[in-house]
């Protein structure tokens, strides 16, 4: 059955922003604490796992691990997604698979926080091995089959940049709810925890079920056999991957987004750094800039859609991406300005919300029209090969951006010796700048209107 309604029902919308909210408490916790945990500065009062030794003089055992990790996600995505694309299961091609991936994401997500040793050991380097990979594969598992929704619910191209905006609210508020990591963690101190690391783990476990329960919402609202507008592709996965590739539009739209990614991701692998070693203040306030990143893209969104409708989502999207770059700088300056830390600080999110806003929304939605003209062109739907190939740069990316960031601090992590932490925002200028250069080849589907 088709959606019958010209008019996609509240609910819809609600619903499929809950498991992006889930999906992103995860992830968001995964990318904010990991390299806090296990890399921590000296002044964090957290035990050392791993060895913090320097491997050929520039690489550091986590930037290995993670990268190992997401190099075997990577690989696995385009195999999900083909098995997605190709599924004939009677409930749906799409929310069996979510469905089947949210308890496991639950468990590895835990788990990589749990290292075997309480001290530095070889063994916490295994299990942070083979956990990161379970939590990876797992929680690809569902977004791939998710993401391949947008373009299945939304049937107009209004419906698509609204789906993608609410999809965007359901990340920012996970990040949200994700940064109040810490503070939960100083809560559960102050009522007897014995230690910090004990805190954090009880944290990991508690946001984590939540973000499962946001997860199970999609899976259980959405019927895919109703709502969504699609069928199974009789593609060959390497027919399919090629097709994708050979599709110059799309290369241009992942090249850019990739190099945005790992400036990204330099951001949520560097914000306790930024706030502790840079500006030297408490972790708490971690959530409290989170919440205002949160109301401030919030009140940006609005704008954004007004935005694309007059100027295209394109034009939108370059002169975010430039703002972005441009902002970067200001974290290479984080201390040394004659302005109140917490100013600074707060004054840097604010601005960074601005550009997010639309880069948070726009990039689906524009995938999405890339999508639907090749489905028109081939009469083939492959929504998730295009999602696993996106997402498999993005990953490398994420992976990346970790390592690049893991690897600057090498060269200063704490109070004093901080150049390696600055040194992050000038790469992160320049990889926007980049992306901005690279998006400008985008050629934009006239005909797809915002109404």
């Amino acid at each position: 059955m088709m959606r019958v309604n010209s008019v996609m029902p509240l609910r819809l919308y609600l619903a499929y922003a809950a498991g992006m909210m889930g999906w992103s408490i995860m992830i968001n916790l995964i990318s904010v604490i990991l390299v806090y945990v296990y890399l921590p500065p000296q002044s964090s009062g957290l035990p050392v796992f791993i060895t913090q030794a320097a491997i050929f003089g520039i690489f550091n055992v986590i930037a290995l691990v993670t990268a190992g990790g997401r190099l075997v996600d990577a690989i696995y995505d385009p195999l999900i997604a083909q098995f997605s694309d190709t599924s004939k299961n009677p409930k749906g091609r799409r929310i069996p698979l979510m469905k089947m991936a949210i308890l496991p994401s639950l468990l590895f997500c835990f788990f990589v926080f749990y290292p075997i040793n309480g001290f530095e050991s070889g063994n916490n380097i295994l299990w942070l091995i083979f956990t990161l990979i379970g939590f990876y594969v797992s929680s690809t598992t569902y977004i791939i089959p998710y993401n391949a929704l947008l373009p299945e619910l939304a049937h107009t191209s209004n419906e698509k940049v609204k789906l993608a905006t609410w999809q965007s609210v359901g990340y920012v508020c996970g990040i949200g709810i994700a940064s109040n990591a810490f503070n939960l963690s100083n809560y559960l101190q102050g009522q007897g925890v014995e230690s910090k690391i004990h805190a954090l783990q009880i944290t990991v476990l508690i946001l984590a079920v939540l973000a499962a329960l946001f997860m199970l919402i999609t899976v259980m609202v959405i019927d895919e056999m109703k709502y969504c507008r699609s069928m199974p592709s009789s593609v060959p996965l390497k027919i399919a991957l090629k097709q994708t590739l050979n599709n110059k539009n799309f290369l241009l739209f992942i090249v850019a987004d990739f190099s945005y990614f790992i400036s990204v991701t330099l951001i949520t692998s560097g914000l306790m750094y930024f706030v502790t070693v840079l500006l030297q203040l408490e972790e708490s306030i971690g959530n409290k800039l989170m919440i205002t990143m949160v109301i401030v893209s919030f009140v940006f969104y609005p704008v954004t859609s007004w935005a694309a409708k007059k100027i295209g989502k394109k034009r939108v999207v370059l002169i975010s991406l430039v703002l972005l770059g441009i902002i970067f700088i200001g974290i290479f300056l984080l201390g040394k300005v004659p302005f109140s830390h917490t100013g600074q600080i707060y004054t840097l999110i604010i601005l960074a919300a601005i550009p997010l806003a639309s880069l948070n929304i726009l990039p689906n939605a524009i995938l999405a029209e890339i999508i639907e003209k090749d489905s028109n062109d081939t009469k083939q739907n492959k929504e998730a090969i295009y999602f696993a190939v996106r997402y498999f740069f993005v990953k490398i990316a994420q992976t990346i951006g970790i390592a690049l960031f893991s690897m600057f601090l090498l060269y200063g992590k704490d109070v004093g010796n901080d150049f390696g932490v600055r040194l992050n925002g000038l790469l992160g200028c320049g990889l926007c700048l980049a992306a901005a250069v690279i998006f400008s080849k985008f050629k934009e589907n006239k005909k797809a209107k915002i109404d």
